[in-house]
């Protein structure tokens, strides 16, 4: 959709839509980069402070990836203006707010309009050094992929809206969901980071194929290292969202399945995510130096790849 406006000509932005990536950087006269980003959705979850709380979580998490510190936050909501109570939306934005605060984000505003469909989430600014930015672009052929969080999400929030998620998978996600990235983000940010991107819509393999992509590299991922939900396997197949038709449809022709067991988890692969974890990569050399810091900051993020040189697909899956 973006396709055809024209390029940026201003010097000072360091980052924009033509990667994919996760935020824009935009660079001042001196000091610290300018990350901006936005994100909104309809409630995943019934209980409206816990929406409240992945929606926060969520917009913050691509100024994490971004090796960036999120700063301050605009809330975007649009509610019915009828058949909703006033404690309802005040439990979403409180919700919200807890998170905002636990990340050491300042809400400063915000907009409301009137919808037939509740949606809710921010507009978040952050600061990065543009010496020690982490793009989507720069991950290297020998580069080791950690990721910090399992996934499912979408296939649990499907599950969810017909009543088919069995209760410890849902708190499995919804746990996750509301986790912010910080203490990933800032286990790592002082350690050489080639590359960094947050899965969430576009799913495990649509936010791969996009690192490869920009970084001109291909990546190896092993199938059986990826963290799953516990139980979301089983499920995957009855609910499938339409995202996750979305995604396969337009990423499948740079995605090569290399055995029976990778290809049995496309579904999750594809899966749109929401809240999802940090796809690092590191120098190889630096592997045990991040899986040490990741694990004394309480976050499990295994390794679960591996990039090479670029070949004729950007995402390979063993």
């Amino acid at each position: 959709m973006l396709s055809d406006i024209p390029p940026q000509t201003d010097p000072r932005v360091l980052v924009d839509f033509r990667t994919a990536d996760d935020a824009g950087v935009f660079a001042w006269e001196a000091g610290p980069a300018l990350v901006q980003t936005v994100d909104f959705f309809t409630p995943i979850v019934d209980d409206p402070y816990l929406y409240g709380q992945i929606a926060a979580a969520n917009s913050i998490s691509d100024v994490y990836a971004m090796g960036g510190r999120p700063l301050t936050a605009l809330a975007i909501a649009a509610f019915p203006e009828t058949g909703l109570d006033t404690e309802t939306i005040r439990q979403i934005f409180r919700g919200g707010f807890d998170v905002l605060t636990a990340a050491g984000v300042a809400l400063l505003g915000g907009h409301t309009v009137r919808d037939r469909e509740i949606k809710f989430g921010y507009a978040v600014t952050g600061a990065v050094d543009p010496a020690r930015m982490w793009t989507n672009a720069g991950a290297q052929p020998g580069d080791a992929l950690f990721l910090t969080k399992s996934i499912g999400t979408g296939i649990v929030g499907t599950a969810i809206k017909f009543a088919r998620a069995p209760q410890p998978l849902v708190d499995q996600a919804v746990a996750s969901m509301r986790t912010l990235n910080k203490a990933a983000a800032e286990a790592v940010r002082d350690l050489e980071v080639h590359g960094c991107t947050d899965i969430t819509g576009f799913g495990l393999i649509g936010h791969t194929v996009e690192m490869a992509t920009a970084s001109g590299v291909t990546v190896e991922l092993d199938a059986a290292a990826v963290p799953l939900f516990h139980g979301v396997r089983d499920m995957a197949a009855a609910n499938r969202s339409g995202g996750l038709a979305s995604n396969e449809a337009h990423f499948a022709s740079r995605v090569g399945f290399e055995s029976p067991e990778a290809s049995a988890l496309a579904d999750l692969f594809y899966d749109p995510q929401t809240s999802g974890g940090l796809l690092l990569a590191v120098p190889a050399a630096g592997a045990a130096a991040v899986t040490e810091r990741l694990l004394a900051a309480g976050v499990v993020a295994p390794q679960v790849g591996r990039v090479v040189a670029q070949t004729d697909r950007a995402v390979r899956i063993r």
